[in-house]
């Protein structure tokens, strides 16, 4: 496997050597101090260039990077639309293991981009285009404190979902239910226990994308609780895990109203719950609920 050394001289050689790349930035995790280090990060560029056409015209140029075991070009894909305007990027897995996000930006979007992410470092910039960039850092990915609008509204959607995800389970329809509870039901206990770590620690801290880094700042119970809620092969398990996830709802949104000096929604709580076990325990043959 090539050293970061190795790959960071690679796309840095390449660039000097390409009248059309300008400057080249780097983005992501290996920009950010707090992010752990490890052989799986990838190498976050972005070559800000003269002639897009130029590239997108010649795929072959990203040859020179190495043998690859696969490539996406999102920008290119049918199936899912293009987010990126007139930027266009080269996803590459390479036989070795390493893996490049590889961004293409028109050099005339420099001053732009400089304003649209703190994690980045300017690596190359043969014409000076960009202004003075301060130190990266990851406070605009640092949990923030909820409005009470937003406390209520997590809360409303959390109790509404669940009742989706019951009434999958009694018809029967676990693909429904599970989708109901991966999706919206699960996201909202997520958020929850992302403002309670924010209050814990004065919203000095980022989470991570998905959440990765969660488990460092919940307790050993609580982690084991939520990890328990992804246990959806069977229904009794997904009934089970929309009930440990309302224990574990209900506690954290407590504490969060209780230090916010938030109204936790204690009827909504007290009517959805009572009516999920209602459901739960109704016959098969149902026509009604008593």
């Amino acid at each position: 496997m090539r050293t970061e050394q190795e790959m960071m001289d690679l796309f840095l050689n390449y660039a000097k050597g390409n009248e059309r790349i300008r400057a080249v930035t780097l983005e992501g995790s290996r920009t950010n101090p707090y992010a752990p280090k490890d052989w799986l990060q990838d190498f976050d560029i972005s070559y800000h260039v003269t002639d897009m056409d130029a590239f997108i015209g010649n795929p072959s140029w990203i040859d020179a990077f190495g043998e690859r075991i696969l490539l996406q070009t999102p920008e290119d894909m049918a199936m899912f639309p293009a987010e990126l305007g007139r930027r266009f990027s080269y996803l590459m897995l390479f036989a070795d293991g390493r893996k490049a996000d590889l961004t293409l930006i028109p050099l005339d979007e420099a001053e732009e981009y400089v304003k649209e992410d703190k994690l980045m470092t300017v690596l190359l910039d043969k014409d000076g285009v960009f202004p003075e960039v301060p130190p990266p850092t990851d406070e605009d990915y640092r949990v923030k404190r909820p409005s009470a609008e937003f406390f209520a509204d997590c809360c409303n959607e959390f109790w509404m979902v669940s009742t989706y995800v019951a009434k999958g389970l009694w018809r029967r329809e676990i693909l429904y239910a599970i989708d109901h509870l991966n999706q919206i039901f699960r996201p909202m206990l997520l958020k929850m226990i992302e403002w309670k770590v924010g209050l814990d620690t004065d919203c000095s801290v980022s989470i991570g994308k998905n959440g990765k880094y969660l488990e460092r700042f919940m307790t050993g119970p609580d982690w084991r609780k939520l990890l328990s809620t992804y246990r959806n092969e069977t229904y009794e398990d997904v009934w089970n895990a929309m009930f440990t996830a309302i224990e574990l709802f209900r506690a954290t949104a407590r504490e969060v109203a209780e230090r916010m000096g938030f109204d936790y929604p204690e009827e909504d709580d007290r009517r959805v719950s009572a009516y999920l076990m209602r459901v739960r325990d109704l016959a098969p043959d149902a026509t009604e609920l008593i």
